[in-house]
Formats: structure tokens, sequence, C-alpha cells
């Protein structure tokens, strides 16, 4: 009777650790889908800041007044500096 117990009780101790295992696996994994989705998060936000300042410097130089063929000129190059800019960070952020 004791050692039917005895049995048991040992059976289930090794049910129960086989779930620990299991849930420890499953508890790393999700940690590390965190941290991946939490880095996508942040990339996403920094995209998101880049792209509110290339807002901001575009409504800067549209508000450049084009009074003679110097500034349509200046307007130019730096709509050019913004979109080389773009390029560099869209190819620093692969």
């Amino acid at each position: 009777m004791i050692h039917e117990e005895l049995q048991r009780m040992e059976k289930l101790a090794a049910q129960v650790g086989k779930k620990l295992r299991h849930l420890e696996e499953e508890n790393m994994n999700l940690s590390k889908d965190l941290n991946t989705l939490r880095q996508k998060l942040a990339d996403k936000e920094q995209a998101l800041e880049d792209f509110k300042n290339q807002i901001k410097i575009a409504k800067l130089v549209n508000s450049i007044p084009v009074e003679d063929m110097e500034s349509a000129e200046l307007r130019e190059k730096i709509n050019n500096y913004i979109k080389e800019i773009d390029n560099i960070i869209a190819y620093l952020s692969e």
C-alpha cells in the first residue's frame, strides 16, 4: 500500500517536472518574442520620428519665399539633400 502510494507520488512528481520544464521553455520563447516585438516597436517609432522630421523639413523648405532664381535653386538643393538623407536612412535601416 505504501509502496503503491510512493510510486503514484513519484509518477506525479515526474509529470510535474515535465510540465515545469515545458512551461519554462514556453516562458523563454515568449520572452524572446516579447523582446523582438519591443525592438520592432522601437524601430517603428524611430521611423515615425524620422518621417515627422522629414515633414517638418519639407514644410520649412516650402516656406522659403521664391523671390528669384537663387531661392528656387536653394529650395531644389535642400530638397535633394533631404532625398539623399532619406536614402541613407533607408539604407542604414536595412
